[in-house]
């Protein structure tokens, strides 16, 4: 019988990232992109690299996370699904497989992303949610936060809201959608915030959701916002928000 031939895959892929130090692979730590190579490796017998939309770092979570790599199997995606997760450990789970094009690459060809950031505030915290969510001990002005979010949409520079240390050739990004709003649920209430654009800098949703925390707890008017994004100076925005409340919700392709 003659060798199957190799196939790129697609997959889509959910983690809880509490336990992972990122989604990079390293030799001496559990990451995300190490669980995946391993249940590939086990289920062909030959080390598989796969490639994601976007390195997560530690601590942060997704549901809708992008991989693409090349096999040589004759199982089809379902089986292929399947097999992974029956290798996978309980905390990252293979939502989709599909057979992709030649020339299909999971970072190359990503046109937007969606993230979501869930703060929970309030005096008591939710210690059932502790690496879900960003404990704030005061309530947010979430109408506020509202306004200055929306001087963050287009396309602007947003070198003030990108980690230093990253290497970029332009900090030029264009925000789709972002919004503020207060879900209500027992006993604690939730602030969540979304955010889709074209691309992300380095912290760059997680500085925002910083920024937006300032204006929130009245450190801050809503228009201190533009003033921030004016400066293209990172130490004038707010601080990175911690990453337990950051999750990937969907990369849009194009292809």
């Amino acid at each position: 019988m003659t060798s199957p031939v190799p196939r790129w895959f697609r997959a889509t892929i959910a983690y809880d990232g509490s336990r992972y130090f990122g989604w990079q692979w390293q030799p001496d730590k559990p990451t995300v992109q190490g669980a995946i190579e391993t249940a590939l490796e086990r289920i062909c017998g030959m080390p598989i690299r796969v490639v994601a939309s976007g390195r997560t770092d530690t601590g942060v979570h997704a549901i809708g996370q992008v991989i693409s790599f090349t096999l040589a199997t004759r199982l089809d995606p379902t089986t292929l699904r399947r097999a992974l997760n029956a290798n996978l450990p309980p905390d990252v789970c293979v939502r989709e497989v599909a057979v992709a094009g030649d020339d299909f690459h999971a970072v190359r060809d990503a046109v937007r992303k969606r993230y979501r950031y869930v703060i929970q505030d309030g005096s008591v915290r939710d210690v059932l949610s502790r690496n879900q969510v960003w404990w704030i001990p005061r309530r947010l002005d979430v109408v506020a936060m509202q306004r200055a979010a929306r001087l963050l949409l287009g396309q602007h520079d947003f070198a003030a809201f990108e980690t230093s240390g990253s290497k970029r050739v332009s900090t030029v990004r264009r925000v789709i959608d972002l919004t503020v709003k207060r879900v209500a649920t027992e006993p604690w209430d939730r602030v969540v915030i979304e955010v889709e654009a074209n691309g992300f800098l380095y912290n760059m949703v997680r500085n925002i959701v910083g920024t937006l925390m300032v204006v929130g707890v009245g450190k801050e008017p809503p228009e201190w916002v533009q003033d921030v994004l004016d400066s293209r100076d990172r130490r004038r925005a707010g601080p990175t928000a911690p990453p337990q409340g950051l999750c990937l919700l969907s990369v849009t392709y194009d292809k």
